[in-house]
């Protein structure tokens, strides 16, 4: 369709990755949220608006007055400029519950997506998420596996695509590169999150012990 936008942002660029293009839909992940509040996080930082203080003993600050210009990124931005100082992994556990609606509204404005809402049990509601150019989908993918599997440097390697390539490493559900390829390749995806900034490393830590704490949960409940 004429008119469509694109992801221009790691929480964008990984909601799409998250989309289903076949079934129109959004894969489901339980930590999918915290994936996208980290990379709403990990975009900030390396846009050099989210930094650490090391007069708070690495804390994070917002580093200056300026604006993202996008809705979601500016909310994380406002968060942490209002707030007392907290590490990276505290402000990747905050509001990830919003991230998901957040990003989706972004992408729908930008004509990126387009979303059906249905409530076909009555109080339960369905989504039918369109992406409108399939292949900016495939092109993703493909630059994923291209970083992940390539023979560049990681030291070449732009800081947002590493980023972007650590994070789908540690959602671990299906984004057009398999968990294998990331297992066979596992050094290189820390050197990759490394690569990405200081709060790559602190949301795969997050992601691990949230993926940890929900099999305890089940398992302990017999599930």
């Amino acid at each position: 369709m004429a008119g469509a936008g694109q992801a221009d942002s790691l929480p964008e660029k990984l909601y799409l990755l998250a989309c289903d293009v076949d079934r129109s839909r959004l894969r489901s992940s339980p930590e999918l949220g915290v994936l996208l509040r980290g990379a709403a996080v990990a975009e900030l930082n390396l846009r050099g608006l989210l930094t650490e203080d090391e007069t708070s003993g690495g804390k994070v600050r917002a580093s200056s007055n300026k604006r993202a210009d996008d809705p979601l990124l500016d909310s994380v931005l406002t968060e942490v400029a209002e707030a007392r100082p907290r590490s990276w992994s505290a402000w990747i556990r905050r509001g990830r519950r919003h991230s998901a609606c957040a990003t989706r509204r972004n992408l729908e404005a930008k004509g990126v997506i387009e979303v059906e809402t249905r409530r076909p049990l009555g109080i339960f509601v369905s989504r039918r998420v369109t992406v409108v150019d399939p292949g900016s989908v495939a092109a993703l993918r493909e630059r994923v596996r291209t970083v992940l599997t390539g023979s560049a440097p990681v030291a070449e390697i732009d800081p947002a695509d590493a980023a972007l390539v650590a994070l789908v490493g540690a959602g671990q559900f299906r984004m057009g590169v398999s968990r294998r390829e990331f297992r066979q390749r596992s050094r290189r995806v820390e050197e990759l999150a490394q690569r990405g900034g200081a709060a790559v490393p602190a949301l795969k830590t997050v992601v691990r012990r949230a993926r940890a704490a929900r099999i305890a949960a089940a398992s302990a409940s017999g599930g």
